[in-house]
């Protein structure tokens, strides 16, 4: 391949060529975040000569979230904050959250210029207004990590679980260790490509090693509590035998309190995500039966890391293996 020249870092950039040359050549007059952009770009394609410093600006990397109210949104924003703290002062982690619900808001913030940004990194949903958002500022060379679900499967670079291999591993614990047989249920939340492919490997592999128990219904509870304490309540008196039950995404609270009300909540086997207080009490009474964690501290260790390589701040490129899940039960405690 050709050796990068002023016109491919203005492209990537999303700049003139008079600015790169500019900027490349030491001449001034150029905004500081006009700067940071030139000279990241010229790093990520390797333009064969010393870069100048960029006059020492401050670089932003955005993260932006959604549903600050759950507790694991909460530990990852928190991972991120503490993460931040033992970066250069110079390099500024800026978190916000927004409506998961409102993709047009999100699109909006996605694609705002009103402060320069070195990297995005994103935990939001996908939609196709989401995803061309996600497209166009990738386009002007702004790198983006998404964290924990895709909002994008063209663009940008995924950090997270493979949770397709969490799903599998929830239908094998319901299968070989609940105390009965019979009907199994799962709850989910459609919007995030994560929890469809959590769904997909625990029917996957229900599928594959049919048995005694199988997997019977599905319901969208939407992360909202009152939603997912009904779906479970319904399929309760739908299946007077269930056997377990696999809640793929949050209000595990709400379950957890649906299950110690039932007559029959501890006859089912609960397999959820994340721990949390409400999961490790639930552990320790016998309500829970394993927790799956997907480690969102090291989900934005890893993403920080991979901004930092993409702006050339460090050579150091982060593994790019899926970040392993952990399986807590009440002994692991």
């Amino acid at each position: 391949m050709s050796k990068p020249n002023y016109r491919d870092i203005a492209r990537h950039a999303g700049v003139g060529t008079a600015t790169v040359e500019r900027v490349l050549n030491g001449r001034g007059g150029v905004r500081p975040e006009l700067v940071e952009k030139v000279v990241s770009a010229a790093r990520r394609l390797d333009y064969p000569r010393k870069l100048p410093e960029t006059h020492r600006g401050l670089l932003r990397i955005e993260v932006l979230m959604v549903r600050p109210e759950t507790s694991f949104y909460r530990r990852l924003s928190h991972a991120f904050e503490r993460i931040a703290a033992t970066l250069d002062p110079l390099v500024v982690v800026h978190r916000s959250f927004t409506d998961e619900l409102n993709p047009e808001a999100i699109a909006r913030r996605i694609v705002s210029s009103d402060l320069s940004r070195a990297g995005l990194i994103l935990a939001v949903p996908s939609s196709p207004m989401i995803s061309a958002a996600v497209e166009k500022v990738n386009a002007q060379g702004l790198p983006v990590v998404h964290v924990v679900t895709r909002a994008s499967e063209r663009v940008g670079e995924f950090i997270g679980i493979d949770n397709n291999a969490a799903g599998r591993t929830a239908a094998l614990y319901i299968s070989r260790m609940a105390a009965r047989t019979g009907p199994v249920v799962a709850i989910c939340h459609p919007i995030y490509q994560v929890h469809r492919d959590r769904i997909r490997g625990f029917s996957d592999y229900f599928r594959d090693y049919p048995g005694a128990s199988g997997f019977e219904w599905l319901g969208f509870g939407g992360d909202e509590e009152r939603a997912s304490a009904d779906r479970l309540w319904s399929a309760l008196e739908m299946y007077p035998d269930l056997a377990g039950l696999y809640n793929a995404g949050g209000a595990n609270s709400a379950l957890i309190e649906v299950l110690r009300r039932h007559p029959r909540g501890r006859d089912v086997f609960f397999v959820g995500h994340e721990l949390t207080e409400y999961t490790r009490a639930a552990l320790q009474d016998g309500i829970m039966d394993v927790v799956l964690d997907q480690a969102p501290e090291a989900q934005a260790r890893r993403a920080l890391d991979l901004v930092l390589n993409r702006i050339g701040l460090t050579d150091i490129k982060p593994d790019q293996a899926p970040i392993r899940f952990i399986t807590i039960t009440k002994e692991g405690l």
